[in-house]
């Protein structure tokens, strides 16, 4: 029953390219949102997640494209999921030494990163159960 997927190749490479955009697309809001590729946002922890999430991000496109996609789904979804996090963390109570954004709900930037780690959230997380359940089925067929 679960081999419907493998009758349309190409959905699967639909999906994957644009998990991989969608991606890239949260990493390059970070970088526009941190001034460029070689500044860094205050303070130094906020900074250093913005790193990681854009070396994180670039790795899940990475992962995606090669095939690998259980590990590039599980990344996409926290690739997704960290900054909608940040965000209504900093928008909302603020957070440690960072509190210029409280109730900054309406920077268009921000309502644009909002969008697109939602579709990549919302698109992760069936595609990682659904690679989840199709590994298990083909271990114990």
């Amino acid at each position: 029953m679960s081999h419907h997927t493998a009758a349309v190749p190409g959905a699967t490479w639909v999906a994957r390219g644009a998990g991989a955009l969608l991606s890239l697309a949260v990493a390059a809001i970070h970088v526009t949102d941190q001034g460029g590729i070689t500044a860094t946002v205050d303070p130094y922890y906020i900074g250093v997640a913005y790193r990681v999430l854009e070396i994180a991000a670039v790795v899940t496109a990475v992962l995606l494209l090669i095939g690998l996609v259980q590990l590039g789904w599980l990344l996409a979804a926290g690739v997704a999921a960290g900054p909608l996090l940040g965000y209504v963390l900093s928008r909302g109570p603020g957070l440690p030494a960072y509190s210029e954004d409280i109730g900054n709900w309406t920077e268009s930037l921000g309502l644009v990163s909002l969008a697109v780690e939602g579709a990549l959230l919302l698109m992760s997380v069936p595609l990682l159960v659904g690679s989840w359940r199709n590994r298990d089925g083909r271990a114990n067929a």
